[in-house]
C-alpha cells in the first residue's frame, strides 16, 4: 500500500539531521553521521560527543538531502558526504553545490524546486539564514534554511541561522505547520560571547514570528560548542502563548507529525 500523499513522520537522528517521510518521499537533513568521539580541525575546532542514533547502513534510499551548508562537520561530515553521494538530490546553497557537484543543486533565498519521488511531490523554497553576527559572513559562509510545501501542510527546516530580521518575511510569505528549529546557542571560546545558532529564547521569539503550530528543536545537542542546557528550550516555550507548541522527537524513533 503506498503512503498517504500528506502522512509525515520524523526521525530524530541527532543534532541537525532529521529524516523526514513525507507520503513516498524521503528527506535526510544536514548529514552528520560519523560515530563519536570525534574530533574536527579548524579555525573554530569541533567536537563530537556522542554519535547519530542511526547509522548511515541503517537509513533508507534517500529522496532528498537538505542542506543548509557543507562547510562545518555538524551539518556534514564524512559519513554524511557518502549518504550525498546516494542522494536522489541534494539542495543546498548555490556556493555548497558548486563546491559538492554531482547531484546537489543550489538555491539562492526564495528560489523553489518541485521534486518528486515515490509518488510523492513537493515543493522546497529556500530562506534567508545568516550563520553569525552580522559581519561574519566571509567567516562562517553561506546557509541556507528550507521551506517543504507538500499537499498537506507546510514545513520549516531552519539552518543554522540566527535570527534576524530576513526571517519575518517566511512567516508572512508561507503558512508554516510545523518549524525544524537550529537552536543550541553555539560558541566558541575564540569568539567570546558571540553566537552561531539561535539560542532558545531566540527559537520561541522565531516560532511567534512565524506562528508555527509546532516546533520541533534540532541543532541542541551532541557537540561540545553546543553548551545551552536543553532545558532552557522547555522553560522558553512554557509561555502562555507557546503553550502546546514544543515537541521533543526521541532519538532514532519514528513519529508522525
Amino acid at each position: 500500500m503506498s503512503a498517504r500523499p500528506d502522512a509525515v513522520t520524523a526521525t530524530y537522528l541527532g543534532t541537525a539531521t532529521a529524516l523526514l517521510r513525507i507520503g513516498g518521499l524521503t528527506v535526510l537533513t544536514d548529514p552528520a553521521l560519523d560515530p563519536a568521539p570525534a574530533d574536527y580541525p579548524g579555525a573554530r575546532p569541533l567536537h563530537r560527543t556522542a554519535g547519530p542514533a542511526l547509522t548511515a547502513a541503517e537509513l533508507p534510499p534517500v529522496d532528498l538531502v537538505l542542506l543548509s551548508h557543507d562547510q562545518h562537520a555538524d551539518n556534514l561530515d564524512a559519513t554524511g558526504r557518502e549518504v550525498l553521494a546516494g542522494a536522489g538530490l541534494v539542495l543546498t546553497t548555490p556556493e555548497g553545490a558548486a563546491r559538492l557537484g554531482g547531484r546537489a543543486e543550489g538555491l539562492a533565498p526564495w528560489e523553489s524546486r518541485t521534486v518528486t519521488a515515490g509518488g510523492t511531490t513537493v515543493t522546497v523554497t529556500a530562506t534567508p539564514a545568516r550563520h553569525g553576527p552580522e559581519g561574519t559572513e566571509p567567516v562562517t559562509g553561506p546557509v541556507t534554511g528550507f521551506v517543504v510545501a507538500y499537499g498537506g501542510g507546510t514545513l520549516y527546516v531552519s539552518g543554522d541561522t540566527v535570527r534576524h530580521d530576513a526571517l519575518t518575511e517566511i512567516g508572512t510569505r508561507f503558512r508554516i505547520g510545523t518549524a525544524f528549529l537550529h537552536l543550541g546557542d553555539a560558541h566558541f571560546p575564540s569568539t567570546g560571547d558571540r553566537a552561531f545558532s539561535m539560542s532558545a529564547r531566540d527559537g520561541a521569539e522565531l516560532a511567534r514570528t512565524l506562528g508555527a503550530r509546532t516546533v520541533i528543536p534540532l541543532h541542541y545537542d551532541s557537540w561540545d560548542h553546543l553548551a545551552e542546557d536543553p532545558a532552557r528550550i522547555t522553560e522558553a516555550f512554557a509561555a502562555p502563548d507557546l503553550a502546546g507548541r514544543l515537541r521533543w522527537l526521541r532519538p532514532g524513533v519514528p513519529e508522525a507529525l
